[in-house]
């Protein structure tokens, strides 16, 4: 479960309570009804395509030899559209313009909730700074990974005809 042990409403402990049907953190005071849901968190994702070619990008965290879409948190009160397109501005400095919602897919390991957007750039990339180094792929080319923006990779191919189902 997660690492938050203490009620933000009243500061009492956590305790894990069977509530609709399943084990949650909540509230140990009788006083008080807070339940932690440890609801997933938004992330946009955008499988950018820059001169007929997909920008793969490794964040300086991550180790050598691992590449992603571009990805970020969506900001509170954002429409996921501009968020998508604010993450490639950021982390590419580069404009775009969405084509298509390839979809939105679960992501258990992180909590999170991606919603991938195929985004079309022009331009020159000029990396953010949490980038360490991009790699641009011929799209018939990718090979999509079986977790979180991996399945938004598959489903593009799939959508055009890179790859059958």
């Amino acid at each position: 479960m997660s690492e938050i042990q203490f009620c933000q409403k009243c500061s009492a402990k956590l305790i894990e309570k069977n509530i609709e049907e399943k084990q949650r953190l909540s509230c140990s005071s009788e006083k008080c009804d807070y339940i932690f849901w440890d609801s997933p968190v938004p992330v946009v994702a955008a499988l950018v395509e820059n001169n007929k070619k997909i920008i793969l990008a490794r964040n300086k965290t991550w180790p050598e030899n691992m590449f992603g879409l571009i990805t970020g948190f969506l900001e509170k009160d954002e429409d996921p559209e501009k968020g998508v397109l604010r993450e490639v501005r950021e982390e590419l400095g580069l404009s775009g313009e969405i084509t298509e919602l390839i979809g939105i897919y679960k992501f258990p390991m992180m909590n999170q909730l991606i919603i991938a957007y195929h985004v079309l750039t022009v331009g020159v990339i000029k990396m953010g700074e949490e980038l360490a180094e991009i790699k641009p792929v011929e799209p018939e080319r990718l090979k999509p990974w079986n977790f979180g923006t991996g399945l938004a990779v598959r489903d593009w191919m799939m959508s055009h005809g890179f790859i059958k189902a």
